[in-house]
């Protein structure tokens, strides 16, 4: 597994540990890791099947996440760490701090909750990887295709230089994989099983619910906090980094 750890840790600093989302790679956290100060100790990682971790696991389920990210955690000393994950990093941060509650200060979920089944997923995200017109001929063709600003650029970032062009780092049928538990279930369960603060954030252009967000606040009313950043999507870390910035330091300090 191909980890990242952003400038040297003071012992006094908080660590945290980021989670990107589906197809995508620890890079992505690039700008918020650098805007949260020497006060935390960011360290990211490419998770299974992503980035510079290996390509093709054998096993693909949210259990296996679940242990990549224990392991991080223990092999890099991070005492309890705040868990920040976006998308389906958020839903593995979810379960790592619902089966090991010791080891997890804070949750912070963006874009990401317990919400299932879906089972139309598999079928959207393997629609999704086949319509990308690989290989994209150059860095810029491939920002314009996945939406142009710091998100289209990020993603972009995400693909391998190959010979004939740019490729993505990661396999179609993994990707598919990976959601496949998303697709038959709910994760209300666990969710009720967390005990940490956390902090839920919705881009108010994102996928995540309103209601998803607000039934995780009903279900832990003394242990969760709602927030939504005004013209953000689904990758709030990529689009609004400031904002997001601004929401986990103010909720932080309250632990």
């Amino acid at each position: 597994m191909a980890c990242t750890e952003y400038g040297p840790a003071e012992r006094s600093a908080v660590p945290v540990l980021l989670l990107h989302g589906l197809a995508g790679h620890a890079a992505e956290w690039d700008v918020l890791a650098g805007l949260l100060g020497p006060a935390y100790r960011p360290v990211g990682y490419d998770a299974r099947g992503h980035g510079l971790s290996d390509r093709l696991p054998e096993d693909v389920s949210r259990a296996a996440h679940v242990r990549d990210a224990v392991a991080v955690i223990e092999q890099l000393t991070l005492t309890r760490p705040v868990l920040i994950g976006q998308s389906l990093g958020g839903l593995t941060a979810l379960l790592t701090a619902a089966a090991h509650p010791d080891l997890v200060r804070a949750l912070v979920l963006v874009e990401a909750g317990p919400r299932g089944p879906a089972p139309e997923l598999p079928g959207k995200i393997g629609t999704w990887l086949d319509s990308w017109p690989v290989p994209f001929p150059s860095a810029d063709a491939a920002a314009r295709f996945f939406g142009g600003g710091p998100a289209g650029l990020a993603w972009a970032a995400g693909l391998e230089v190959c010979p004939d062009g740019l490729r993505p780092r990661v396999d179609r049928d993994v990707m598919v994989g990976c959601v496949a538990e998303v697709a038959v279930r709910s994760f209300w369960r666990e969710w009720d099983q967390v005990r940490c603060p956390t902090l839920v954030v919705r881009g108010d252009a994102g996928a995540m619910p309103a209601s998803e967000a607000e039934e995780m606040r009903v279900r832990r009313p003394a242990g969760t906090r709602v927030e939504a950043v005004a013209g953000a999507g689904h990758d709030v870390h990529l689009d609004a980094p400031r904002e997001l910035r601004a929401l986990i330091e103010e909720f932080l300090p309250r632990l």
